[in-house]
């Protein structure tokens, strides 16, 4: 495929000639080759996953249904932002439907889904009623955050649905911390309860929940991605990346910022294997999507699925495109680019559906968004008190050392600590608390004394650090790997945005994580994280507390 394909067509009697410019790296391998390559599977095996869709009625009604529901409640998302019912930073999805027909198609409730600002579709397929999207979008206390979060920050806590995040790349190490939770909950031998608290109930044997983020192949370029490549790859994460492709950092070119759009391939260097489908095919993104899943799931770790597609709107319904030379780009690709009228082609041809068949499931569609939009319309505004509520979760006068323990505490203890290493601990302790009622405590032994009374006290407190195996610098974290173990005392690259991300992550799936920096000052490298930590028991709602501690030192 050449980098600039030249298309005519009538439009409005005038003969127009124009240039559209598609990834020079699309990948010119079919899904088979790929998948074999790869990702180390059989032929046969590729076959089956083929005919687990095309040979299966109910599969191909199910991706299109996806398709549709998608389509049909971007389309209302923009009539009511027209008609200013929907306020604020607003990012449509028309033209990508194929991939939340796959999330639809392969993803699990259980497993944890971290999308962008551009998540109403990926929110819908992992199962959040619509209705209360688009409450969401409309601020109403009847949608997903009670109003709180706004198109950008969707989340549902019985979905697993986790953002929703504003800023670029920035949920690419929460996904991480949350595919580390799943692994935390395989060591401890913990699930979650019916309040999504830790119980003391291993998960079941064939647990095979993962951990999806999603982020546009703009955004792909950005350090976390290989940040998170390292992190998933060294730890073994059940971890898929989702890249979503079309061809735009915003409005700019992809390759005209990147050298190499191959983000599929990013993951060489790291073992990472990965797959590029064609988004206007969604029965192949479908196929090859639930392989490469299905490989997260079996445990083999890490994966990346790039699909290229095409975004049919500007940025954002304030995005003047036609002042940027693509009004004919743009019609080009509703006629020629639209992977729902493809599939309508496609299976009307072959004679798996009738026309009549799809019109009545388009117009069932149609109603259920009518219907989200009349329950957002009527629903009432959130009360004033509402931002008060949001501020903290915990009252004001709340006594931290009155909190119980968790009455799991010792049986976790006694299965994941050794007598050897509880003995060496309890003697570290007495030690510290020697020092302490003597009066000579340094400051960071008295740390790393809360740290051990807290990790033995709760064990869903985790602790990230640069060199934390070593002490680090103030022997802040000492003894917490030897006693602990690497996974929940974990030593970190040299980058604090990223393992504060990560323990976002944790902390958004019931575990309690620790950060220490080396020198407060390297807190400025994290400053995204810093501010979603901060903001997020007020934009979702009150659904995700953020039990989180910072520690560093500081001073000149």
């Amino acid at each position: 495929m050449t980098h600039y394909q030249s298309q005519f067509f009538l439009l409005r009697n005038i003969l127009c000639i124009f240039v559209i410019t598609m990834p020079p790296y699309f990948c010119d391998l079919s899904i088979n080759i790929q998948l074999v390559d790869a990702f180390g599977y059989s032929q046969a095996e590729v076959d089956k996953y083929a005919g687990d869709v095309d040979n299966d009625k109910e599969a191909l009604m199910k991706i299109y249904k996806a398709l549709q529901l998608a389509r049909g409640f971007e389309n209302a998302c923009n009539q009511q932002y027209m008609q200013g019912k929907i306020r604020g930073f607003m990012h449509l999805d028309n033209g990508q439907e194929s991939i939340p027909a796959f999330v639809d198609y392969a993803i699990k409730n259980g497993d944890k889904k971290y999308s962008y600002y551009r998540e109403h579709t990926h929110a819908i397929a992992s199962g959040v009623p619509p209705g209360e999207i688009m409450a969401e979008l409309f601020m109403k206390e009847t949608g997903s955050c009670k109003g709180a979060g706004g198109s950008m920050h969707i989340f549902d806590k019985p979905t697993y649905f986790q953002g929703g995040w504003a800023l670029v790349s920035e949920q690419l190490p929460y996904a991480a911390g949350a595919a580390k939770s799943i692994l935390l909950d395989r060591e401890l031998a913990l699930s979650d309860d019916e309040s999504f608290e830790k119980q003391d109930v291993a998960p079941p044997a064939d647990d095979d929940r993962i951990s999806i983020v999603f982020v546009g192949e703009g955004g792909a370029q950005n350090g976390r991605t290989a940040e998170l490549l390292n992190s998933a790859a060294k730890d073994n994460l059940p971890l898929l990346l989702i890249v979503i492709d079309n061809g735009r950092a915003i409005n700019t070119f992809t390759s005209d910022v990147a050298t190499n759009g191959k983000v599929y391939q990013q993951g060489k260097h790291y073992g990472v294997p990965g797959l590029m489908v064609d988004g206007q095919d969604a029965a192949d993104v479908a196929k090859g999507g639930k392989a490469v899943v299905d490989y997260v799931r079996s445990g083999k770790g890490p994966a990346i699925l790039q699909v290229h597609t095409y975004r049919f709107n500007g940025h954002s319904p304030a995005d003047p495109e036609h002042e940027r030379g693509r009004k004919d780009e743009k019609a080009w690709a509703r006629v020629d680019q639209d992977p729902i009228k493809k599939f309508e082609e496609k299976y009307t041809a072959n004679g798996v559906f009738t026309e009549d068949e799809l019109k009545a499931v388009k117009k069932e569609i149609l109603a259920d968004v009518k219907a989200a939009v009349k329950f957002a319309d009527e629903s009432p505004m959130p009360p004033v008190e509402l931002a008060k509520e949001l501020e903290y979760p915990d009252a004001p006068d709340t006594d931290y050392n009155a909190k119980p323990a968790p009455a799991h505490a010792d049986a976790v203890n006694a299965r994941t600590i050794s007598p050897d290493q509880m003995d060496t601990i309890t003697a570290h302790i007495d030690g510290l608390r020697e020092k302490a009622n003597a009066g000579e405590i340094s400051i960071g032994d008295a740390i790393n004394l809360a740290i051990h009374e807290e990790m033995l006290r709760d064990p869903t407190t985790t602790i990230h650090a640069e060199d934390l195996q070593a002490g680090s610098s103030y022997d802040i974290p000492k003894l917490t790997q030897q006693t602990y173990g690497k996974i929940r005392a974990a030593d970190e690259i040299i980058d604090e945005g990223h393992f504060i991300g990560k323990a976002l992550g944790e902390g958004m799936n019931g575990y309690r994580p620790i950060v220490e920096l080396m020198n407060t000052n390297f807190g400025i490298f994290g400053m995204a994280e810093l501010s979603s930590a901060g903001n997020t028991y007020a934009t979702t709602g009150g659904q995700f507390d953020m039990p989180m501690t910072i520690v560093g030192a500081g001073g000149t």
